[in-house]
């Protein structure tokens, strides 16, 4: 095993003084922070730890975790949530507070920022007869809190007030040599200094307040719920009170919509998918998924909102795709744009309209914006030299030929960019380039092309991005990508292709050529509009009325912040630009990527056939949407966050309300007779509210989603202090207080039905009809910024109530897990590779049959096999305490460890051995 560890790095700290503790045997390795370590990941990710399987780790508390299980230290429930509650609660507070203190000087602050994180472990701690945090001897969450707490408590500057059992648990903890040396190898003896460089490198934290206790049964602090005044829960109950105002739904669309005066026109657009290609996951969350998650907020707040997208048609990819099928590229088209179609359909995705890029509009548009910007000076011709097949006789497109990147040699580079270090790059530079349809070598050969003047574009470019990027909400990536494209100087684009799907040139001397389909693909959004709507240049030109957001991955930010707007500006036809550029992280299936030739990960066409609601997957893909960094699907934790998060949390106490309302009040919602800690209730939901208005707005999706699951936390604790069940069997003021708590808790679920319009549509819809909700409910509250109301007032009648959620169980996740996991290959050992026959005989086999059968193959040594499996026992034994380290379901841990059992008896057979355990002396059977 390996560690890699940075100087400075405080995540690192906790990490060393577990590898102390446990005394496992371990190289560490210094490196810089700027190291990428993990292959995979886009981003530099400390501290890592590498297996002997070559899997990493790269979450600290994760590592911790697992250096304990190879000791054979496993953490119990309790170490296991407090661990949790330090990844959630205490290390984000503990990051902002760093941030004041060290890189601001605001110690008060810092004190203030984490006083109820510090409030309640004062209160834990102070109720244990234990030294340590969970028993007589130190535990993995001793060593993790203490790190996590060690650059704040050990600082004087820092104002923490009184904690005595705090102060003397983390004194206990800071004695021990293996916490010393950790602490003396990443802060040098430098103190906070020698985190300024790590926190400077960090983005600027932001926490949001939660009020779930991090321990089941722990007493709630006061200090962890959001703070507000006496006049803040007066001024949300009062207008709680006032209930929704009389006014028409408005909610039903009406084709064409087009810009008014007096309102905001917002038009939202999602980077085109590719025809030929079936949408995986990762497509779906980066694109059209995020901006319906937009569009329908937007609409729910009343703006005068068009969402469009379509198919991308043209180009060599297409060519090829009808080659394989046998089609005409047209008919390839219509084939594969009905497929896009119907998974979007199936997801719930709501376009406005969802076109394609092969129509006249298209060709007419594009080749306007051609002449346009060829009459004002913007095109230049050249002479290219371009890879050409003679074995397929053709030029090849940039993205039918591979190589060795120039720039970083990552092996696999295309013709038109290198995924790993994102440069863009001409065809010609690749080293030992392959044709990717036949993996003949190609010729050079040169052909005259257009090219679209960047250079010349520039200033204009460079003064219209600072107004956008200041104005607008553009994700920092999409900034950042933008930045650095700049920074190496434009350089002139090729605009034209020798290919013939395409929109054609209508340049006499370039008749034979089609439009590069990243000059083309964009101009698609203003196709696609036009077949909408004959009045399409009221949204497309025009800037004054109309807010353009545009969603996509990462690696479209550059053809949609500098080519596409240069084209648009060179052509000086008062077109809409980009307002805000939304671009996504990657996300990856498990520990690897989505291949659907492999059969690796799920992709759109299949996930219907999962038996999982399109609900239950729009919620886990907006829940780890890539916002700030990749993040991966696990099935796993997708089982985790649908039986906690949705069946435990969020549908638990929604069906709850509308079951107490059913069986206690004859179907009718009770009088509510307001007290404070309904009040409290009512300003806590009434500031999530705003905090997931706000989120919104600035394009935050996954953590406004965050919001929602808070409203449900406060509302389960609401009902469990409170006991309604109990109090209806009381005297008649217990009874009274039974309806108040009922009738609060059904508004509050009728508000959520409201807020999860954007991302479960089909739930949201199913919680209005439950509780038979006015129409217009979702929009009074979220239109106009008024907050919580009181929605279904005092004698309203719901109608049936039913779980919204099922559970999903671990045989069934298990089954999916291993049905999209691919044909994988063959796994590499220190001895060379594994036989994919194996790695196969990993799974669990039933018992031999009889005895004798065993007893024969004991004697067959097989040294060959028996070296493989030792490599594979291995490595098996490495995946089962990463799984436990992560938190796997016990299910999934289980059939890991039967593997793992298994692959000990037939390394027992390989070397001669019994596979079965000798039976002990000296006891009976």
């Amino acid at each position: 095993m390996k560690l890699f560890v940075s100087e400075g790095n405080p995540h690192c700290v906790k990490v060393l003084a577990v590898l102390g503790v446990a005394g496992v045997k371990c190289d560490v390795q210094l490196v810089s922070h700027e190291e990428r370590v993990v292959p995979f990941l886009n981003r530099p990710v400390l501290p890592v730890l590498l297996l002997p399987s070559g899997q990493h780790l790269f979450s600290p508390n994760a590592i911790c975790q697992y250096l304990f299980e190879v000791v054979g230290k496993e953490a119990g429930d309790c170490s296991n949530q407090l661990l949790e509650w330090e990844a959630t609660e205490l290390q984000p507070a503990v990051l902002q507070a760093l941030h004041m203190l060290v890189l601001q000087g605001k110690s008060g602050e810092a004190g203030t920022v984490l006083k109820g994180p510090l409030g309640w472990l004062e209160q834990y701690l102070s109720k244990r007869t234990t030294p340590f945090l969970t028993e007589e001897t130190m535990a993995v969450a001793d060593i993790v809190l203490w790190a996590a707490l060690y650059p704040v408590l050990s600082n004087s500057a820092f104002e923490a007030g009184e904690l005595p059992s705090v102060r003397d648990w983390f004194k206990r903890v800071s004695q021990l040599p293996a916490c010393e040396a950790a602490v003396q190898r990443v802060l040098q003896g430098k103190g906070l200094d020698a985190l300024k460089n790590f926190l400077q490198k960090q983005p600027a934290p932001h926490i949001q307040r939660r009020d779930s206790p991090p321990i089941a049964n722990a007493t709630e602090t006061e200090d962890s719920e959001p703070v507000m005044t006496e006049e803040e829960i007066q001024i949300a109950a009062q207008a709680w009170s006032k209930g929704l105002p009389d006014c028409s739904d408005n909610a039903q669309k009406k084709h064409p919509i087009l810009p008014q005066e007096g309102k905001r026109n917002v038009l939202v657009t999602s980077a085109l998918p590719y025809v030929n290609n079936v949408p995986h996951l990762g497509n779906i969350i980066g694109c059209v998924l995020s901006a319906d998650v937009f569009a329908r907020y937007g609409r729910l707040r009343g703006w005068n909102l068009l969402y469009v997208c379509g198919t991308d048609e043209y180009g060599t990819a297409t060519e090829n795709k009808a080659r394989e099928e046998g089609l005409t590229p047209q008919e390839i088209c219509d084939k594969y744009h009905a497929v896009h179609s119907s998974i979007y359909k199936w997801f719930q995705i709501d376009f406005d309209y969802f076109g394609r890029t092969t129509t006249e509009r298209q060709t007419e548009i594009a080749q306007d914006i051609f002449w346009r910007l060829h009459e004002r000076g913007y095109l230049l011709e050249d002479t290219v030299e371009q890879l050409r097949c003679e074995n397929c006789q053709r030029f090849l497109a940039d993205r039918f030929v591979e190589g060795v990147c120039p720039h970083c040699r990552y092996p696999e580079a295309r013709g038109d960019q290198c995924d790993k270090c994102g440069r863009l790059i001409n065809a010609v530079e690749l080293k030992e380039p392959q044709c990717k349809v036949c993996q003949q070598t190609p010729e050079i050969r040169s052909s005259k092309h257009l090219f679209l003047d960047l250079p010349k574009l520039e200033g204009e470019l460079e003064q219209w991005l600072e107004k956008s990027t200041g104005s607008g909400d553009w994700t920092l990536n999409a900034k950042h990508i933008t930045r650095s494209w700049l920074r190496d100087g434009l350089k002139p684009r090729c605009i034209t292709r020798d290919l013939q799907w395409g929109t054609p040139v209508p340049h006499p001397d370039f008749s034979d050529k089609v439009f590069y389909v990243w000059f083309d693909a964009p101009i698609g959004y203003l196709s696609i509009t036009a077949n909408y709507t004959s009045e399409w240049e009221k949204w497309w030109k025009n800037p004054q009325q109309v807010e353009l957001y545009n969603f996509m991955a990462k690696d479209n930010v550059p053809f949609h912040s500098v080519i596409f707007p240069c084209s648009l500006l060179g052509a000086q036809d008062n077109y809409t630009l980009v307002n805000s550029l939304v671009a996504t992280e990657y996300l990856n299936y498990e520990d690897t990527k989505f291949s659907k030739s492999r059969g690796v990960g799920v992709f759109g066409d299949m996930a219907k056939d999962t038996g999982i609601p399109s609900d239950v997957w729009r919620f886990y893909l907006l829940y780890l949407r890539p916002e700030g960094q990749d993040s991966a699907f696990s099935w796993a934790d997708m089982a985790l966050k649908n039986n906690s998060e949705l069946l435990n949390n969020l549908g638990n106490f929604i069906n709850r309300a509308g079951m107490f309302v059913s069986k206690f009040f004859e179907g009718h919602v009770p009088e509510m007779v307001l007290q404070d800690e309904d009040k409290r209730l009512i300003a806590q939901v009434c500031w999530e509210l705003k905090q997931y208005i706000q989120l919104l707005d600035k394009v935050r999706i996954r953590d406004a989603l965050k919001c929602i699951l808070n409203i449900s936390r406060h509302g389960n604790q609401y009902i469990q202090v409170n006991e309604p069940w109990k109090k209806i069997k009381g005297e008649d003021d217990d009874r009274k207080r039974a309806g108040t708590v009922t009738g609060v808790s059904v508004n509050v679920a009728c508000l959520l039905s409201a807020m999860l319009e954007p991302y479960m549509p089909t739930v949201s819809r199913t919680i209005r009809d439950q509780l038979q909700a006015p129409a217009h409910c979702a929009r009074a509250m979220l239109c106009a910024d008024r907050g919580f109301l009181c929605s279904l007032s005092a004698g309203h009648r719901i109608g049936a109530v039913s779980p919204l959620f099922q559970k999903l169980e671990s045989e069934q996740i298990e089954a999916l897990r291993k049905r999209f996991g691919g044909q994988q290959p063959d796994e590499e050992t220190p001895t060379g590779k594994v036989p994919s026959s194996t790695v196969n005989s990993a799974q669990p086999k039933p018992p031999a049959a009889a005895t004798p059968a065993v007893n024969a193959s004991v004697s067959a040594a097989d040294p060959e096999r028996a070296k493989q499996l030792a490599a594979a026992v291995a490595e098996q034994g490495d995946k089962v305490r990463a799984l436990k380290a992560q938190k796997a379901e016990k299910s999934v841990v289980t059939a890991e460890v039967t593997k793992l059992l298994e692959l000990k008896k037939e390394l027992a057979l390989a070397e001669g051995k019994n596979p079965e355990p000798s039976p002990q002396k000296g006891k009976k059977k």
